[in-house]
């Protein structure tokens, strides 16, 4: 079964409506061989990265990360109901303009203002507004784009105030962390997978409960905030995911160097010697921009999830890498723009983000998830 991909753009506060197609897809094809391959593991504590090396490669300069356009103020996320004067003139007049609302918990609007298409991925979390929230599915955004509904999931339960009085959201930085953060694999999955805001909650709540535990100088702090990004803000627990994140990350960057030929694109994770994730991108460029939060990710699963000494081997690494074949599939298309696949296998899921912009056409982003 070959992945696929695409989402939905759909309309709402003064939004365009954009035309979203589901595509059910039938299983019983043959996945093509993997032309990914394994590089030689990466161990910090109870953590090990798999760097996956690809066969190909593709131009990703195009795209704008939402960190990039956060910081630059090419991209606003603000609640629903506040987007007016966001909207732009439209040269076409049979454009549909749905009413504005007020705001939602499991909806955001974004607008894109940048001359280079957006790329957004499951997990990202936004910081401000009333509450702070995780992307619930990747997707492309067009360049100097309207105001679109962003399906997200609140990773901050307690509040439902705007934050300094503000609307808007940052990237979710935390102290010295450069740009946002992406959600652990546990909460990102139940985001993705199973798309339902109390599994979210339950998740969060999980994660937090078990940072308590572990990094015991912090219990206090952590107990009094709701607040995902806001457990993830704190000193005691930055310098607990560093004492995993740091090595991993030396390690690899210096892997990418030396093996930039190659295409390093990606990560297979494992955690106390079971496979739990794998990222894998169209391109080591864009690979690098994502490297920095996404280890801290993966770093975060392994702090909150009990220590083991299992060990994983690459044979069996190499294997959840290959496996893309399902017993259901389905797709998302929004015509010129991308295509977003899932796949649910024996044990697993896959998404499968597929550009479809003039000169794509390649899968831009690929995550798999032990289920």
């Amino acid at each position: 079964m070959r992945l696929a991909i695409g989402s939905s753009v759909v309309g709402t506060v003064l939004i365009v409506a954009a035309m979203v197609i589901p595509c059910p897809v039938f299983a019983g094809e043959v996945t093509p061989p993997s032309t990914y391959s394994l590089l030689t593991p990466i161990r910090s504590g109870n953590l090990t990265v798999f760097p996956v090396a690809s066969g190909k490669s593709y131009d990703t300069a195009e795209f704008l990360t939402l960190d990039e356009g956060l910081r630059s103020g090419d991209v606003v996320v603000t609640e629903a109901g506040q987007a007016r004067g966001l909207i732009r003139q439209r040269r076409d007049a049979t454009s549909v303009i749905r009413p504005a609302r007020g705001p939602e918990v499991n909806q955001l609007v974004l607008v894109n203002n940048s001359k280079r298409p957006l790329l957004l991925l499951a997990g990202e979390v936004v910081t401000g507004g009333k509450q702070d929230r995780v992307i619930g599915k990747d997707r492309i955004v067009p360049a100097e784009s309207d105001p679109v509904d962003l399906s997200v999931f609140c990773v901050e339960p307690g509040r439902w105030v705007a934050a300094n009085g503000k609307y808007d959201f940052s990237g979710g930085g935390a102290g010295g962390v450069v740009g946002g953060i992406v959600a652990s694999p546990g909460v990102r999955g139940s985001a993705m997978a199973a798309k339902n805001q109390q599994q979210v909650w339950d998740n969060v709540a999980k994660s937090k409960q078990a940072m308590m535990q572990n990094v015991p100088a912090a219990a206090a702090e952590v107990g009094s905030t709701t607040s995902y990004a806001g457990v993830m803000n704190y000193k005691e627990v930055q310098l607990k995911v560093d004492s995993v994140a740091e090595p991993v990350q030396r390690n690899y960057e210096g892997v990418i160097r030396q093996l930039r030929d190659k295409n390093a694109v990606g990560v297979v994770i494992a955690v106390n010697g079971e496979i739990v994730w794998a990222d894998l991108f169209a391109s080591t460029q864009l690979l690098q921009k994502y490297w920095p939060k996404l280890v801290r990710s993966y770093a975060t699963e392994a702090v909150v999830t009990r220590a083991k000494s299992a060990e994983v081997s690459s044979k069996q690494a190499q294997k959840f890498l290959d496996d893309l074949q399902g017993r259901h599939e389905t797709a998302e298309t929004e015509p010129g723009l991308y295509r977003q696949t899932e796949i649910t296998g024996d044990g697993f899921k896959v998404f499968e983000l597929r550009s479809l912009l003039p000169k794509t056409g390649f899968a831009i982003h690929v995550a798999k998830m032990a289920d």
